[in-house]
């Protein structure tokens, strides 16, 4: 009897393999990279020699599992296998950039997979090329990216049927001759490597159509690179060129040559004129510059250096240039010769209303916006502009540019971002001809090619299944076409749970005029959908209209084409186009509302109070997601109650803040309307405001304990049916209250900045080089005068401090001045290079006048000390006679 149980619990066993195996294969495909445990199921499920597994074709497993050593070991049994994914980047980090996966070598076995012709490596800890790849020479497309491969071997070579390989995000510094054999390449992707320079035997790639080099160090190009007369596509921008081979214009059937972000100071012509070169970023036309100075001589002087205060609106740019750094974080710099006379330059921030700037659907404004006068004023070199930003929700599938107005209408400038780690900031920098107005803003990532009478080939760079293939003849004038992709999670889908649907495709080009013959489209399906086993009468292309938001079904009308990953369908003009799989009959409403859920955020509000100054306040409304991490940034500067209850608002939408209960805030606030704090919600932004609120109630005999309360503003027009619905009438109005609480005021408190302070306690400097007595301080204080923000900046006061002076003694301007001063001045005590710091503050201040009054009262008071010491017969004997006072 238990041998006939055994046997039937091992025959159950069998069948629950067999019913695993048959749910989890599509058709000659096995997906277990995403599947928890797929390593060990795989070594469970090959134990049975009879298995369907080993008959699959395509498999994918997750390299960061501990058994992949064991599941590799058992694949040269899949004798039909034809593709092997084991890629890392199943993890992201708080950017949502992908982690490496932990595979660090292959198994010499793999080498036995004579089928095999698609191997994918990526987002992996590769540092040395496993000696099994070079042995499957069956290989048609190898993929590496995202290692740290610092070499690839000669061996390499013997890959002849090789048609496409990237290796891009890597450490090579140099590539192996035996490249020049892989005759059967199409595809070379080397980007964002080490590479100093490109073998001459690159020309033997007579198969080549697409070579990406971009972000390498690579200082020239081989001449070889002309004798690609297949190429298409070549990428070289962020290099280091000074030079380009001439011959690169004659290659016939190119169609895009990147050579952004160079050195190049000269172009050949016949490459500058033609219509499928880029080459912004590069210094063109401007001379080399002057050799550095001989040791011993001085070398050219540097550009004046400006930092402006809080209330200051212009300031002036002569032929010298400058260095300016402005109150809200703006940076510029004007290259000497960019004006030929002195130029008052004015500017202004405004804040980030999108009825101010042209902002796409799917765009984000990142920063205010920044107007910089005279407008259209062109200058001689280009100004460089670093605007701060906050950053976007999300990184992947996005881009940070620079917004500017040029004439009519809005145009992006090419732009590089710069962080500061401490504090943590971010720049967005970009080359201006003129000024204008500026803002940072975040949009799909934008991919662009031009468009020849001979045809052309646009990919996706976030997706390389998404393309759009423009036949021969598709145009008799060379046109601009630009394609941007929208990513769409399944939580905006609401609770059509059966719905799944492709990534947003929007399109659109310079030209009004429609193609001369059809462009064909590729779309990847919906995730978790083959083309050999939906249903077709399911499937739905949604036609969009970008300017009144509509969607159409246009399914009936165009011939859809179905491969195993992809559908491709032919159109002859350019607009938005998005695949749906759904049992719904009518679809076009449901589109409206998902794509209308994707401007809808579910935020909290929070109140904070410094824990040294609990009347600064700091107010902000932000994304649910993101309140954690932000409570655990500020949480060693601030403390306040716990965050308010999810509510809900939309981009654009405005609010208020108001105290309540004895607490009130300044009503001289340029955003504060009738006592309450006005807000525009930007998911991407911090919408965040750091005030100080005051009270009519005694506080020296009793504390203060109030709240504040946010109310719901204008609500845009467009607004989601289903969030109408839940607004109910005017309650919906409230959306929180947060509890605040003013401290008793300690006795004693208020004592003006000159009160309890000795003649002694505030001497700066020593006898002998010189120093300031509080009298001396006294008189410089009288001196400053308006200036003293900036005084008080190059002193190392930080911003919000002196914003904190302005509020205490906002009718005093005396009052402000001396208690910035004396209060630097008591850190400053016993400190040595307190007067030098203070002569160099007055200086960059453009104060040279009190500097020379200190420096006069400085030089007397030395005279003294030497003749005090002469007088009790201190002094040194080498010193001459004649040195007295």
């Amino acid at each position: 009897m238990e041998a006939q149980g055994e046997e039937e619990e091992k025959e159950d066993a069998e069948e629950d393999a067999e019913d695993t195996a048959a749910s989890l294969l599509a058709s000659d495909r096995l997906n277990l990279d995403l599947y928890p445990g797929g390593c060990d199921l795989l070594l469970h499920l090959l134990q049975d020699p009879g298995s369907p597994l080993r008959h699959i074709q395509f498999l994918r497993l997750n390299c960061n599992e501990e058994q992949v050593g064991a599941a590799l070991a058992v694949l040269p049994s899949l004798r039909s296998l034809r593709s092997l994914v084991l890629r890392g980047g199943h993890h992201r980090d708080d950017r949502g950039s992908c982690l490496r996966g932990s595979l660090t070598t292959l198994p010499l076995c793999l080498r036995d997979l004579g089928h095999l012709v698609h191997l994918d490596l990526s987002f992996n800890s590769l540092r040395v090329l496993p000696a099994c790849v070079p042995q499957m020479t069956s290989l048609d497309a190898l993929l590496l990216s995202h290692n740290l491969l610092e070499r690839l071997p000669e061996a390499l070579g013997a890959l002849r049927a090789l048609t496409f390989l990237s290796a891009s995000s890597n450490c090579l510094q140099e590539l192996p001759l035996g490249m020049a054999t892989l005759t059967a390449l199409q595809r070379l992707d080397l980007s964002e490597n080490r590479l100093e320079a490109v073998p001459e035997e690159i020309g033997a790639l007579s198969s080549l159509t697409e070579l990406n080099l971009a972000s390498n160090h690579l200082r020239s190009l081989p001449d070889s690179l002309a004798s690609l007369q297949s190429l298409r596509l070549l990428l070289l921008p962020s290099n280091l060129l000074v030079s380009i081979p001439p011959g690169l214009a004659c290659l016939p059937l190119l169609t895009r040559l990147d050579l952004r972000d160079n050195r190049l100071r000269a172009v050949p012509r016949e490459i500058r004129e033609a219509p499928f070169v880029r080459l912004q970023g590069n210094p063109l036309g401007v001379p080399e510059p002057l050799p550095a100075a001989p040791p011993g001589e001085d070398p050219a002087p540097k550009v004046r250096r400006v930092l402006l205060a809080s209330d200051a609106d212009s300031f002036t740019v002569t032929a010298r240039g400058c260095s300016v750094a402005l109150a809200c974080g703006v940076r510029m710099l004007f290259p000497p010769g960019a004006t030929s006379a002195p130029t008052t330059v004015h500017y202004q921030q405004l804040p980030p209303e999108p009825r101010l700037v042209w902002l796409g659907p799917h765009d984000a404004l990142l920063s205010a916006v920044l107007e910089l006068q005279p407008h259209g004023t062109p200058f001689r070199q280009e100004v460089r502009l670093w605007l701060p930003f906050v950053p976007p929700r999300a990184w992947h599938g996005y881009q940070v540019v620079v917004r500017t107005l040029s004439g009519h209408t809005w145009k992006d400038l090419e732009t590089h971002l710069e962080e500061k780690e401490k504090p943590k900031r971010l720049w967005a920098s970009c080359r201006v001809p003129h000024f204008s107005w500026f803002l940072v803003v975040s949009r799909p990532v934008e991919d662009s090619c031009f468009v020849p009478r001979e045809g052309a080939l646009l990919c996706s760079s976030g997706d390389p299944g998404i393309k759009v293939i423009f036949p021969a003849g598709v145009t008799t004038e060379p046109r601009h076409v630009r394609m941007q992709v929208v990513r769409v999670s399944g939580w905006a889908l609401g609770a059509d749970s059966e719905a799944a649907v492709s990534p947003l495709l929007c399109l659109s080009q310079d030209s009004p005029q429609d193609f001369l013959c059809p462009v064909t489209v590729q779309l990847p399906l919906p995730p978790g959908l083959t083309g050999l086993s939906l249903d077709r009468t399911h499937l739905h292309l949604l036609h969009g209209d970008p300017q009144v938001l509509a969607w159409d079904d246009i399914t009936a009308h165009v011939a859809l084409e179905l491969t195993h990953l992809y559908a491709r369908f032919q159109v002859t003009h350019f607009s938005w186009y998005w695949l749906w799989y759904t049992t719904k009959s009518c679809v076009e409403g449901l589109a409206r509302k998902v794509y209308n859920r994707l401007r809808l955020y579910r935020v909290n509000f929070i109140a904070l109070q410094r824990r040294r100054d609990p009347e600064q306040v700091l107010l902000q409304c932000l994304p649910g997601k993101k309140v954690e991490p932000t409570l655990k940034r500020l949480q060693p500067r601030y403390r306040g109650p716990e965050p308010s209850d999810t509510v809900e608002l939309f981009e654009g939408e405005q609010f208020f803040a108001a105290f309540e209960r004895g607490i009130d805030i300044d009503a001289d606030r340029p955003d504060c309307v009738a006592g309450r704090i006005a807000f525009v919600f930007y998911s991407r932004l911090k919408n965040m405001k750091e005030i100080y609120v005051t009270s009519t109630v005694d506080r020296k005999t009793q504390a203060v304990k109030g709240q504040v309360s946010f109310y719901r503003g204008a609500v845009p027009e467009a607004v989601p049916e289903e969030a109408v619905q839940r607004r109910k009438g005017p309650d919906a109005l409230w959306l929180a209250t947060l509890p605040i609480k003013l401290p008793r005021l300690p006795q004693g408190e208020g004592q003006g900045p000159l009160d309890g302070l000795t003649l002694a306690s505030l001497n700066l400097g020593d006898p002998e080089s010189g120093f300031l007595t509080q009298s001396n301080l006294l008189t410089v204080a009288s001196r400053l005068g308006p200036d003293w923000q900036s005084v008080a900046l190059h002193l190392g006061l930080s911003y919000p401090e002196v914003q904190r002076i302005q509020y205490l003694y906002r009718d005093d301007l005396d009052g402000q001045i001396r208690h910035m001063l004396f209060s630097w001045a008591e850190r400053q005590a016993g400190q040595p290079g307190s007067v030098q710091q203070l002569l160099e503050a007055l200086e960059r201040s453009d104060r040279q006048d009190v500097a020379e009054e200190i420096q006069a009262i400085l030089e007397l008071g030395r005279n003294k000390y030497q003749a005090s010491i002469r007088r009790v017969g201190l002094a040194s004997e080498e010193e001459p006679a004649g040195a007295t006072a």
